[in-house]
């Protein structure tokens, strides 16, 4: 339905106008709305929010809208209207929650965190050791072990022959090692 045609069918029945636009884009404004409330919002919520949306294209359409599709217009009414009762439903949230003897067991992930931390580190470690060994080291080992590319692709985008490449990466990995052990990596941790 273009804005001409809501126009022209306004003008005969307003009540057949409004059905028929709400019935055309009312899983449009559903999915707008529901996307934006889903997750702070009920079902009821997002029936209200609905209700306002086409309310608000009800009262303003008008003549300044008439050229072509009306999808546009409310789409950006729909996503204003929905980020308004979203705000409106943040405000009203009750963001805190109790925690019994139960669920605080759950919680707890000591060990995870440790060891997660020191996962990070010791990849920051590697990367920063990776990129001392300097160009075109660091980029065959990159895209050797972390891309698993072959040598000759490696080759290809380094412009190297596939016998250059092993034969780097050969002594870059000998290299690489030398310097991890002299930051206190054990082989056995990488």
């Amino acid at each position: 339905m273009t804005g001409g045609e809501y126009l022209d069918l306004l003008e005969k029945s307003q009540k057949k106008a409004h059905e028929k636009l709400f019935e055309e884009y009312y899983s449009y404004v559903r999915a707008i709305a529901y996307n934006r409330l889903r997750s702070v919002g009920t079902n009821e919520d997002v029936e209200e929010c609905i209700s306002d949306i086409f309310a608000r294209i009800f009262f303003t359409f008008g003549e300044k809208y008439n050229n072509g599709d009306m999808k546009p217009f409310i789409g950006v009414v729909a996503k204003r209207i929905s980020i308004d009762h979203y705000r409106s439903l943040m405000r009203h949230t009750d963001k805190t929650f109790s925690i019994d003897e139960d669920t605080s067991r759950e919680l707890s992930s000591d060990e995870d965190l440790v060891s997660e931390s020191e996962r990070t580190e010791l990849r920051r470690i590697l990367m920063d050791s990776i990129n001392s060994l300097g160009e075109p080291d660091s980029t065959i080992i990159i895209q050797k072990y972390y891309y698993a590319k072959r040598s000759q692709q490696i080759g290809e985008l380094l412009s190297m022959k596939p016998s250059t490449v092993r034969m780097r990466c050969k002594r870059a990995v000998e290299k690489l090692r030398s310097i991890l052990v002299k930051r206190g990596i054990k082989e056995e941790m990488i």
